[in-house]
């Protein structure tokens, strides 16, 4: 395969518009690098230049992919978390930017995601559906103890 050789200007051009056109994560940053067959020190100084003209902020990034994450996709903190490790945001960071979501609207999704499920599985058992409602609450990447807390709701309303 042929790569197409880039100036220096160019590429930082194109990384410019690579977070431009949505919030990235450093390590996201540093693989797209990878495409340029960059030396070492132009991939720091781009990465310094980015972050210095704020289109690259690890913090906005995570703020974004919570909101985004949670919002859109109605994904748990555990599955949020877990991604935004993958991407090599520091724990720490990801922890200071969960006040992203709503404390009650994370009770509601919650609420409405089990209640979705748990409707919809006909033909057993209570105890049945409890268990397959939790296995799909922890994959969306919802707390175990969240989940018991919502069944136990949902069992003092009947």
């Amino acid at each position: 395969m042929e790569h197409k050789s880039y100036t220096f200007l160019e590429i930082k051009q194109k990384l410019v518009n690579y977070c431009v056109y949505q919030d990235r994560c450093h390590k996201e940053v540093e693989q797209k690098m990878w495409d340029y067959l960059l030396i070492p020190e132009a991939k720091e100084e781009i990465l310094l230049y980015l972050m210095k003209e704020n289109y690259l902020n690890e913090e906005r990034f995570t703020r974004s992919y919570i909101r985004g994450k949670f919002y859109m996709k109605s994904w748990g903190r555990n599955k949020i978390r877990n991604h935004l490790k993958f991407k090599g945001v520091p724990e720490k960071l990801i922890n200071s930017c969960f006040d992203e979501i709503d404390e009650e609207d994370y009770q509601k999704t919650l609420a409405k995601l089990f209640h979705n499920y748990y409707d919809k599985i006909k033909g057993v058992q209570v105890y049945q559906k409890n268990s397959k409602t939790i296995k799909y609450l922890l994959s969306k990447g919802f707390e175990y103890e969240e989940i018991t807390q919502v069944i136990k709701d949902a069992e003092n309303d009947l």
